[in-house]
């Protein structure tokens, strides 16, 4: 397969954590594609520190400044393609993307969920584990779609749920995971290997 190196955006709105393990990953040469800007729809979110100690342009995009979510995804969109991005990478973002934001990029938007999709999706994935009783989460990288959470999976890792974990202690766990298979899903698609018939993505040799 020809190896394109792809230029990434990556959305946050907390820690980063998602976003530095892709940031370690290209460091060590793992992932063959550049962050070419760090977004967040909040000020005090540390994925901005996280981008500007690497040297990555990092830009807050507050979504409490813009009356709805079309101006506030134009103002996303647009930062998106003055940095030139051929794939977007939704780390920690907690805003569900509209039909127009997921059609302007179609295909070319990952996202990392801590769960084992379809099962256990939304924002509260851990504590809905939890409460059902599953002997075995994990996380799920895919691609996104107009649903939540649904659209093709790309890869993921099981994670066993032990007892007396709590939301932290399993979360703690599962985010390990995600730093392993975040940028392997990544670096997958930089190297065109990654083929979607319908809800099935083939990982090509």
């Amino acid at each position: 397969m020809t190896e394109m190196k792809q230029k990434l955006g990556v959305l946050c709105s907390g820690r980063g954590t998602d976003l530095q393990s892709i940031i370690d990953a290209i460091g060590r040469g793992e992932v063959n594609a550049e962050i070419a800007v760090v977004l967040a729809d909040k000020p005090e979110a540390f994925a901005l520190e996280r981008a500007k100690k690497a040297g990555i342009k990092a830009v807050c995009v507050n979504r409490k400044q813009y009356d709805g979510r079309e101006p506030f995804e134009k103002a996303l969109i647009a930062e998106l393609e003055e940095a030139g991005v051929t794939l977007v990478v939704l780390a920690g973002f907690m805003r569900i993307l509209t039909p127009v934001f997921v059609h302007h990029f179609a295909g070319r938007i990952m996202n990392i969920h801590p769960a084992l999709l379809p099962s256990f999706p939304g924002a509260h994935a851990h504590r809905d584990v939890l409460a059902y009783g599953v002997k075995v989460s994990g996380c799920t990288v895919h691609f996104v779609d107009e649903g939540t959470d649904s659209g093709p999976i790309i890869l993921q890792a099981a994670v066993p749920v032990l007892d007396g974990d709590t939301e932290e202690t399993l979360g703690a766990r599962v985010l390990e995971q995600e730093h392993i298979i975040y940028p392997q899903a990544i670096q997958l698609y930089c190297e065109g290997r990654l083929q979607v018939d319908g809800r099935q993505v083939r990982i090509l040799d």
